[in-house]
């Protein structure tokens, strides 16, 4: 049964790492899902999920005016 468990987790790697590192995990899965049991289409989706850039969120945040910084 673990060796199972560590299976899937290996088989779903580049979902994982995907939604780790903040993507929209909907288009890895599907590809995952439907090309992931071949290998190129496998080594394909985790190069994807390492190499691309995850989203950067800039959030503006105005500090008082007597805000020093320590």
């Amino acid at each position: 049964m673990i060796t199972l468990s560590l299976f899937a987790i290996l088989y779903f790697l580049p979902t994982i790492l995907a939604g780790r590192r903040g993507h929209d995990i909907l288009a890895p899965l599907l590809l995952n899902t439907l090309f992931g049991w071949t290998v190129i289409g496998w080594v394909a989706l985790l190069l994807w999920a390492l190499m691309s850039d995850p989203p950067y969120y800039f959030v503006p945040y105005n500090y008082p005016p007597n805000y020093r910084p320590r």
